[in-house]
């Protein structure tokens, strides 16, 4: 049983950073690929990074590329989001997300079973 819990929203000047995190437990197949997601209220939920466990590789929409880096911790049970230069179309609640690891690149939402309940970001 795969449990997510994100952590590390709250409310902050544009320009400003934050960093989010997901504490993962129940991964016990030996690679994920573990994505952050958003979503701003009457739209869908969008797909902003992800990173494969096994071997690191990252991958990221244009919205965030080169602002936003996702990162692994130590035994899979960490994840991170740091976000820079946050701008206030940045305004979302901020999801993690996993699923076996197979072609992480591949951003198809409906690919995710596994999710976390969320944290709010705000950018003002």
């Amino acid at each position: 049983h795969v449990q997510l819990v994100e952590s590390g929203g709250g409310s902050i000047q544009a320009g400003g950073s934050l960093r989010l995190s997901c504490s993962a437990s129940g991964l016990t197949r030996s690679a994920y690929c573990m994505a952050w997601f958003r979503q701003t209220p009457g739209k869908e939920r969008e797909i902003i990074a992800v990173i494969g466990s096994a071997g690191g590789t990252t991958y990221y929409t244009d919205s965030v590329r080169g602002r936003f880096v996702v990162s692994e911790g130590a035994f899979k049970k960490m994840y991170y989001l740091q976000m820079d230069n946050l701008k206030p179309e940045d305004t979302a609640q901020y999801y993690c997300a996993a699923r076996l690891q197979l072609s992480c690149g591949n951003f198809d939402r409906s690919l995710y079973k596994d999710w976390g309940q969320g944290t709010q970001v705000t950018v003002s």
